[in-house]
C-alpha cells in the first residue's frame, strides 16, 4: 500500500470514529433537551448521564483528526483552510460555547436550563455544519480566482444537495444515538427510557436510509465521477444495507423476558453498517480530496516524514487505548454509575 493511501485510510478511520462518537454525543444532547421536562420518561436523565463524561472523549478524537489532517496532508491545508473557513469556524465557535457549558455544568445550577438548550440545539447545528463540508468536495462549488481558491456560497446555499446532506447527517446522528441509548438504558435497567429510545430508533432507521439514497440523486452534475464510483462499489453499499436490515430487525425480536429488541446486537450491526458505508464512500471519493483541484497525492506529506510520524501516532494510541478501555468500564459498564439516582 502506498504511503498516501495508508495515510488517507488512517484519516478516514479517525473520521469514522469521530462520526460515531459525535453522533452519540450530539444526539444525546438533543434527546436530553427534548425530554428534559417530560415526567413520563427518564430518557433525559439517561441521555445526560451518558453525555456527562463522554463529550470529552469525543473532543479528543476531533483534535486527533484535525492534527492528522495537518501532519499527513500539509499541502492540502491552504485549499481546505480557505474554502472551509466559515462552516468550520462557526462549528468551532459553537463547540467552544457548548464545551464551556459542559465544564461548568455541575457548578451553575442557575443556568442548568440554558445549558440543556445549548447542548440540544448545538447537537443539531454543529453536525449540520460539519456535514456541509461533504458536498463542497464533490465539485462545482470551488474555483480558483487570481490563483486563490474561492467557495461559491450562493451556488452552495441554493443547491438541494447541501440540504439533503444535512438531512442525512442529522437523521443518521439521531438514529445511531437512539439505538445506542436504547442499549445504554438496558444496562441501567431503565425500561421507560429503553422503550422511548426504541420507539425513535424504529422510525428513524428507514428515514435515514431513504434520505441517504435520495441524497445521491441530488449530487451536482460535476459529481458524476463519484456517482460512477459509487455504482462500481455497489457490493459494499449493498452489504451496508444488509447489516442495516439485520440491525433494524433486531429491534423487533422479542426476548425470553418478553422485552422486544436485542439492543446490543442491534448497536453492533448498525455500527458495522455505517462503517462499511463510510469506507465504501471514502473509496469512491478517491483519488480526490476536493474535486477536481486537490488529490490525495497532491496534498500528501513527504513519505520520509510520514513513517516517523506514524510511529509517534502508534505510541500515542498505545497510551490512549488502555485509557479508553478504563473509561468504558467506568462510565458505560459500572452499574454504580449507571443506576445512580
Amino acid at each position: 500500500m502506498e504511503a498516501s493511501t495508508l495515510a488517507i485510510t488512517i484519516l478516514w478511520s479517525l473520521l469514522f470514529i469521530y462520526s460515531i462518537l459525535g453522533s452519540l454525543d450530539f444526539g444525546a444532547g438533543f434527546w436530553g433537551m427534548i425530554y428534559g421536562k417530560n415526567d413520563q420518561t427518564s430518557a433525559s436523565q439517561i441521555a445526560n448521564r451518558f453525555l456527562s463524561p463522554t463529550w470529552e472523549v469525543t473532543n479528543v478524537f476531533l483534535v486527533i483528526f484535525v492534527v492528522s489532517v495537518v501532519t499527513f496532508f500539509p499541502f492540502a491545508t491552504t485549499l481546505l483552510g480557505s474554502i472551509l473557513l466559515v462552516p468550520v469556524g462557526i462549528g468551532l465557535l459553537l463547540l467552544t460555547i457548548r464545551t464551556t457549558f459542559m465544564v461548568f455544568e455541575h457548578h451553575t445550577q442557575k443556568y442548568r436550563e440554558l445549558m440543556r438548550l445549548t447542548s440540544g440545539f448545538s447537537g443539531l447545528i454543529i453536525p449540520a455544519l460539519l456535514v456541509s463540508i461533504l458536498p463542497i468536495t464533490l465539485g462545482g462549488f470551488v474555483d480558483y480566482e487570481n490563483d486563490l481558491p474561492v467557495l461559491h456560497y450562493a451556488e452552495l446555499l441554493t443547491h438541494p444537495t447541501l440540504y439533503m446532506h444535512i438531512a442525512f447527517g442529522l437523521s443518521t446522528e439521531l438514529f445511531i444515538s437512539a439505538v445506542f441509548l436504547m442499549d445504554y438504558s438496558k444496562e441501567a435497567d431503565d425500561w421507560s427510557a429503553y422503550q422511548t429510545f426504541r420507539k425513535h430508533a424504529i422510525w428513524l432507521g428507514p428515514v435515514s436510509i431513504a434520505i441517504a439514497m435520495l441524497t445521491i440523486g441530488t449530487f451536482p452534475s460535476e459529481a458524476n465521477w463519484i456517482v460512477e464510483n459509487i455504482e462500481d462499489n455497489w457490493l459494499w453499499f449493498g452489504l451496508s444495507v444488509f447489516f442495516f436490515i439485520i440491525g433494524y430487525t433486531l429491534l423487533f425480536i422479542k426476548k425470553r423476558d418478553g422485552v422486544r429488541g436485542w439492543s446490543r446486537f442491534a448497536v453492533t450491526a448498525i455500527i458495522l453498517q455505517y462503517g462499511i458505508a463510510i469506507y465504501a464512500y471514502g473509496s469512491a471519493h478517491l483519488p480526490y480530496l476536493v474535486y477536481p483541484h486537490l488529490t490525495v497525492t497532491d496534498g500528501f506529506t513527504n513519505p520520509s516524514t510520514f513513517y516517523p510520524m506514524l510511529i509517534v501516532y502508534g505510541v500515542g494510541f498505545g497510551i490512549l487505548i488502555p485509557a479508553f478501555y478504563l473509561f468504558w468500564r467506568l462510565f458505560l459498564k459500572d452499574r454504580r454509575y449507571l443506576k445512580q439516582p
